[in-house]
């Protein structure tokens, strides 16, 4: 494990001490298997989620929900850590640029583009492996104090 992300598991343990009857990264976190690759303290994480056979739609590439919930397993406790409480999706969109096939790795990164009192506004990119972009993201998000 890198020292960024052993820094980003360190805050999010610190999120859950103060919220301990939050669930901090929900259930479709481990189910997604994601891995966090990069953290920037408060400002940038990148995860990297593999493209299974259940996250297929009808053309075998990955359904356009799960690069969302990708997103929005990346924003989620980035904006926690990122505001230092918990925070809810105001609105998210995603444009998809091109598909990703099963056995694909899809690498998403964020960061936040504005952070104010009450709100945070985080955007994101995905690419395949190749470094090919897949699809753009962008989230406000309300600070729950």
């Amino acid at each position: 494990m890198s020292d960024t992300i052993a820094v980003f598991h360190e805050e999010m343990k610190q999120m859950h001490a103060q919220y301990p009857n939050a669930q901090i990264q929900p259930n479709c976190y481990a189910w997604m298997k994601v891995r966090e690759v990069h953290y920037e303290s408060r400002s940038a994480l990148t995860i990297a989620v593999p493209v299974t056979e259940e996250m297929l739609n009808p053309m075998r590439v990955m359904q356009g929900g799960f690069i969302a919930a990708a997103f929005d397993n990346a924003f989620g406790p980035l904006s926690y850590v990122a505001a230092r409480n918990p925070c809810v999706t105001l609105d998210m969109h995603t444009q998809f640029i091109r598909p990703i096939p099963i056995g694909e790795t899809l690498t998403v990164s964020v960061r936040v583009a504005s952070r104010g009192p009450v709100s945070l506004h985080l955007t994101g990119e995905a690419h395949n492996s190749k470094g090919k972009l897949i699809a753009t993201s962008s989230a406000n998000m309300i600070v729950m104090k």
